[in-house]
């Protein structure tokens, strides 16, 4: 009997992938254990490997292919002893409905009363498990595919014919590279791209839209946004799913979680001398030293030992229950290509600084090659964002749900300080704690950030 290799879920949250790479082909023989596929995901790139064994009987999802749905076929092994040619054609049921859906829109319309006669609850009552969507989307699915200009229908998905009509594109003039020729959304989003399959009769509303006035930037669509701007005075480049996934997880923290913010300056001069010390104490192996600790580290130590210390700040916030967390689970915030990622040193209250160090070392590195593993970058208790090597002296960062901190550290720099009444100079570091007001009170987060500074400026409290 065939079996249908899928597109697995490498997190709790995933709903699609882009298959970036084949590692096998048809008519290579696999083993459970052996990597078959590279996967994108929003955040990293990951290996697949074989469950069963058997041969490579068909390939269903191209490499290279974006927006595969979790649970979708990718590809048909031929179990031992099975025909390959068999196993080709029996295998990959579960894309066959997908596959014939255009052919479903296309039916022309019949009895338009037998449908009056059907119950309005019942024509409103959405399909057990499907997701809920608006009326205007849910009307464009039941008008079926777009007709072309000289009556031949052609296959488009209602999300394509949508942002066709929002970007005044007619769809009967885009080749499709769906199933069947369906137009889909890269297809439309392609043509915008390349200002072709412009509809002949939205000129009209347009050089309306034109004339009117400017209005708020929030909430514009790309057209009304590019009319601003002379023509080729910009390029396109479009979103990828880690962009797209920023975009919605900060936009969903702002709006939804009341964020304040508390701002300590920490003197450093003790910490960069424990440091140094340290780092020249540090035993080699292989002409190289075992650590080199930056101050990021001992800000992660300190921020770890704050919380252990100041437990009712470690914490989540859900709508029934507050999370209290047993460890500090500190995130840092790490800049790649296209965007950032937050690796996380688990238990980081119980961990040395040498071994700090070089988990952020290992974390980093492979985070910027996006080849972290899922349970490395999800969860943790809060989060550091460090622009201090960016020469940026203070800011305040946006809490990363399920956080209900996050702690922005600006730049150490030799300021003026007031000493025992006397003018001094001392390196200085301004940290500013963004907390979520619904979980950690003001007076809780300045007891917080507190106990960091206290760290900061006694650094030996975080060697005992």
């Amino acid at each position: 009997m065939p079996i249908n290799i899928t597109m697995p879920a490498l997190s709790p949250t995933m709903e699609e992938g882009n298959l970036a790479k084949w590692l096998v082909k048809e008519g290579d023989k696999v083993s459970p254990g052996d990597v078959i596929a590279e996967i994108e995901t929003d955040k990293a790139t990951m290996e697949v490997e074989a469950v069963d064994e058997g041969t490579v009987a068909k390939i269903l999802v191209a490499a290279g292919t974006e927006g595969v749905k979790v649970n979708a076929v990718i590809a048909i092994l031929a179990a031992e002893g099975e025909s390959v040619e068999d196993a080709a054609k029996g295998g990959g049921a579960a894309e066959a409905p997908k596959q014939e859906a255009p052919k479903q829109e296309a039916k022309p319309e019949s009895k338009p009363e037998a449908k009056a006669e059907a119950p309005a609850a019942d024509r409103a009552k959405p399909v057990e498990g499907a997701p809920l969507r608006d009326t205007a989307v849910q009307a464009e699915q039941k008008a079926g595919p777009a007709p072309k200009a000289d009556g031949e229908r052609v296959f488009s998905s209602p999300l394509a014919r949508r942002i066709a009509r929002e970007a005044g594109v007619d769809v009967a003039r885009i080749s499709g590279s769906g199933p069947h020729g369906r137009v889909v959304k890269s297809d439309v989003e392609a043509a915008i791209a390349s200002g072709t399959g412009k509809a002949e009769a939205a000129a009209a509303p347009q050089s309306a839209a034109a004339s009117a006035p400017a209005a708020a930037p929030r909430g514009m669509s790309q057209d009304a946004i590019l009319k601003m701007f002379e023509e080729g005075s910009y390029e396109l480049v479009k979103h990828d799913g880690m962009r797209k996934t920023i975009a919605r997880r900060l936009q969903e923290s702002k709006q939804t979680i009341p964020h304040f913010y508390v701002t300590v300056d920490c003197e450093l001069d003790a910490l960069l001398a424990l440091r140094t010390q340290l780092n020249s104490a540090a035993p080699m192996k292989d002409d190289k030293p075992v650590y080199k600790l930056s101050v990021n580290d001992m800000v992660i130590k300190a921020l770890a030992l704050a919380l252990r210390d100041v437990p009712d700040a470690n914490v989540s916030w859900t709508d029934d229950n507050m999370v209290m967390h047993k460890h500090s689970d500190v995130g840092v915030a790490v800049s790649i290509p296209g965007g950032l990622i937050t690796p996380i040193i688990r238990k980081a209250e119980e961990k040395t600084l040498s071994v700090i160090s070089n988990e952020m070392k290992d974390l980093g590195a492979r985070a910027r090659s996006r080849k972290l593993k899922p349970e490395e970058y999800q969860g943790g208790t809060t989060a550091v964002s460090n622009m201090g090597m960016m020469g940026v002296k203070d800011f305040a960062a946006v809490i990363n749900p399920p956080h209900a901190t996050i702690l922005a550290v600006g730049a150490g720099e030799q300021r003026a300080v007031v000493k025992k009444g006397e003018l001094a100079i001392a390196t200085v570091m301004s940290v500013t704690l963004s907390t979520d007001h619904r979980a950690v009170d003001g007076a809780l987060g300045a007891e917080l950030l507190g106990a960091f500074k206290r760290y900061i400026e006694n650094p030996m409290g975080m060697l005992v």
